[in-house]
């Protein structure tokens, strides 16, 4: 196996940001879970604020405006959806939430001129007397449970953190704190590069009363665009040889077979084998995300966009997605003769865990 590997340096931002406190909601749905349990999804008002912050992120106006409707006609009001959208500012910079904050605007004009029911509601209610340095750092200590100084990164970061987002955004209260979460955590799930603040609202939101079917649900609605290839539908043909979700797009079926192959965060795939007598194995070409590869015997290797992944026929493998990132690859089938797949044992909980 040969694996060329570009390098780069990734920089860490904060880890800390908001959540505690849920408002009752009366539409809330259920799953049932394969052991019968019962568990909570999102409500519709829940589902229509990671939308929002999902398709914020990603830029994508269409899908934004589209959930606005929905929004709309699920009973949020606009100075509530105007909110989410200015929280957003923090995580996804200026220009998407403008952008956003104009797709709202278009949207709730375009309502009202055909006279469709459209809530502004009421404004937030803020303490204009209040020290918001001296506010946003007690909602800061309450949140992350103990006084947190960055001030050895950056002491206007430190400020600005303190006193504008825990302090004014966080004084805001149409929305309460697990709904900032919904939104910090779909946005963020739509964004790369950042797996240490998701890490961290993640944790924030079970924290606060989300469950993993919940969050599950949240990352579906945010996955990113991986690459110019179209991810395609969901792979259930071969699912029962996958741990976790995939989605398959074959590029080309003539001459050379080549498959788009994307992957949830922490789905993959069960060691296997390609067989030939002759020719034969495949090839990987990473074209987004972050991901492993494994050859049976040997040290999993990590996976980013550029790679190329030589697999000769014979040789038991595996390969999949990081657990917090999405991962895709272009899966290219190396003619030969008497070409067969061999699918084995799923790669374990445990030694998946073990990977860095």
């Amino acid at each position: 196996m040969k694996t060329h590997q570009k390098t780069f340096a990734i920089l860490t931002a904060l880890l800390t940001l908001p959540a505690t406190g849920f408002a009752a909601d009366t539409l809330v749905a259920t799953t049932r879970t394969a052991q019968g349990a019962t568990q909570m999804t999102l409500s519709q008002r829940q589902s229509s604020l990671a939308q929002i912050g999902a398709f914020t992120a990603k830029g994508d106006m269409p899908g934004l405006k589209g959930a606005i409707e929905q929004a709309l006609n699920n009973g949020l009001t606009v100075n509530e959806i105007k909110d989410a959208m200015v929280q957003l500012y923090a995580y996804t910079g200026f220009p998407r939430s403008l952008n956003a904050l104009n797709a709202l605007s278009e949207t709730v004009k375009d309502r009202q001129t055909k006279g469709l029911k459209t809530e502004i509601g009421r404004e937030p209610t803020r303490d204009t007397k209040a020290d918001m340095l001296a506010k946003g750092t007690q909602t800061q200590t309450d949140l992350i449970g103990q006084k947190v100084d960055l001030t050895a990164l950056s002491p206007d970061i430190d400020r600005y953190l303190k006193s504008h987002l825990f302090g004014d955004i966080f004084a805001s209260d149409l929305l309460n704190w697990q709904e900032r979460e919904i939104i910090t955590v779909a946005a963020l799930s739509a964004l790369q590069g950042v797996e240490n603040q998701f890490n961290a609202h993640i944790r924030i939101s079970q924290k606060n009363g989300l469950n993993d079917a919940q969050i599950k649900a949240i990352r579906q609605i945010s996955a990113p665009e991986m690459s110019q290839f179209p991810t395609g539908e969901e792979n259930t043909a071969y699912a029962q040889y996958f741990v976790g979700k995939s989605y398959l797009n074959m590029l080309s079926t003539d001459q050379v077979p080549i498959g788009n192959v994307t992957f949830e965060p922490g789905t993959r795939n069960n060691w296997h084998i390609h067989h030939a007598t002759k020719g034969g194995g495949q090839m990987l070409l990473v074209t987004a995300g972050r991901g492993y590869y494994q050859e049976w015997g040997k040290p999993a290797q990590t996976l980013k966009a550029g790679d190329v992944v030589h697999i000769p026929a014979g040789v038991k493998h595996w390969h999949g997605a990081a657990p917090t990132e999405w991962f895709q690859h272009l899966a290219i089938e190396v003619p030969g003769e008497n070409t067969r797949n061999e699918w084995l044992e799923p790669v374990s909980d445990a030694d998946y865990a073990k990977l860095k």
